[in-house]
């Protein structure tokens, strides 16, 4: 190939940024010949070139990389639950509402496990919602129940054991064992043995608090409700017939003990003075 045809393809060479390719032919154009001071100083461009080309691409990678290091990941936010849901304790049970309205039964399946509740509601043309957690502490599965109303599912969660349930998921309970619900069963015994700690004396104990309880001093209603049982307690069985007919019959405005007096007629309302007594209709 002659000396002008290898200059011209390596020019296109370096025109198209193929600097090695372009070295090269402007080589076997010199040894051709004749040689010009042309193509030895484009031949020296050529080498220059590709390193200018190899450095920038170096650079603009480099520029890249660590624009992706410093752009913040995009973190999604979790998703909103379909429907509220609260919940709350009592001694033997929780209570766990979740706030669907106008839900049909048949499109609500909750199933009860040891220590798992399962919630699916499936309502044809709407987004299902589905509730399993792993729940804070063990329950009986054969004594829980639910009901669908029309404003809410409420389900009740009988307890394995009598705990405040702090959360409703297990992976929100804490470390530390939780308090024991207590029950007017559970009544701490008397102890009766001999013991290394200082010994109570529990007969003056409660003759204090029954002291206390005396000599409290109640005002309004709650006066006269303490007033009443204490008079109905030492009571014999007249007297309690004579005040619970007299106290019903004139709409809490007369209490008598006499049955000889009340027992036989009617008992009328006898307001205090400068009251009026109405007679209320349902």
């Amino acid at each position: 190939m002659a000396a002008s045809d290898l200059e011209s393809k390596a020019k296109e060479a370096f025109v198209d940024d193929d600097f090695e390719l372009a070295t090269e032919l402007y080589s076997q154009a010199i040894d051709a010949g004749p040689a010009t001071a042309d193509l030895y100083a484009d031949r020296a461009q050529a080498p220059v070139k590709n390193v200018e080309a190899t450095v920038a691409a170096t650079i603009e990678d480099k520029e890249d990389f660590t624009n992706m290091e410093n752009t913040p990941p995009v973190i999604e936010p979790p998703s909103k639950p379909k429907y509220r849901h609260d919940y709350y304790n009592s001694a033997t049970e929780v209570v766990l509402t979740i706030f669907a309205k106008g839900v049909p039964a048949d499109s609500v399946v909750i199933d009860f496990g040891e220590q798992m509740l399962s919630v699916s509601i499936e309502v044809p043309g709407e987004e299902p919602y589905h509730f399993q957690p792993r729940l804070f502490s063990k329950i009986i599965p054969e004594k829980c129940k639910y009901q669908v109303l029309s404003t809410k599912v409420e389900i009740r969660l009988a307890k394995a054991e009598q705990v405040t349930w702090t959360t409703l998921d297990y992976s929100g309970r804490p470390k530390t064992v939780p308090q024991k619900i207590s029950t007017p069963a559970e009544t701490a015994p008397r102890p009766s043995y001999p013991s290394s700690k200082a010994k109570k004396d529990w007969d003056k104990l409660e003759a204090e608090v029954k002291k206390e309880e005396k000599e409290e001093k109640l005002d309004g209603d709650a006066a006269l409700n303490k007033f009443f049982r204490d008079i109905y307690k030492d009571a014999d069985e007249d007297m309690r017939r004579a005040m619970m007919k007299s106290f019903v019959e004139s709409n809490g405005t007369v209490l008598s003990t006499n049955w000889k007096d009340v027992g036989a007629k009617k008992v009328e309302g006898s307001p205090p003075d400068g009251m009026e007594l109405k007679k209320w209709e349902y």
